[in-house]
């Protein structure tokens, strides 16, 4: 079966409707993540984040309440119903990832990546061929060096 393709906009909401996201393009990468930050901050076995040009996305009326707990890390959280909303790296300047459970078209985001596959926990099973990095994902998310 042929999926049709994206919009040309991306859109998605929190658990509760108090805010709304806005990606004026497709994600540029789209990754699971096994690591335990991830999980805890999503409370699911598994992670999966699109990543986005911090330009062309917009949060209405903002992106919630922000969280640093991690150094260089900065996530978001709806103020309302607590849902996550966006995480930001300072290693990953100029992007930013949303979980792609939150975002309206998340049937046509598939994954394209594992990242810490190694912190994978041991029950928990995907049946796909996707590349699994054993650590970050960071080398093939970051900005090329000049």
């Amino acid at each position: 079966m042929k999926k049709n393709p994206l919009p040309p906009t991306i859109s998605g909401q929190c658990y509760c409707g108090a805010i709304t996201i806005h990606a004026s393009g497709r994600p540029e990468a789209i990754a699971y993540c096994h690591c335990a930050d991830c999980r805890r901050v999503t409370g699911a076995p598994v992670a999966a984040f699109a990543e986005f040009a911090a330009s062309a996305v917009t949060f209405t009326p903002d992106d919630g309440r922000h969280v640093s707990v991690n150094a260089g890390v900065t996530r978001s959280f709806c103020a309302s119903c607590g849902s996550p909303i966006a995480g930001r790296y300072d290693y990953l300047p100029g992007k930013v990832y949303i979980g792609v459970g939150i975002l309206d078209q998340a049937d046509e985001l598939a994954p394209r990546l594992h990242a810490h596959e190694a912190e994978r926990l041991p029950w928990l099973h995907i049946d796909d061929d996707l590349e699994r990095l054993e650590d970050s994902a960071r080398s093939r998310l970051a900005p090329p060096s000049r």
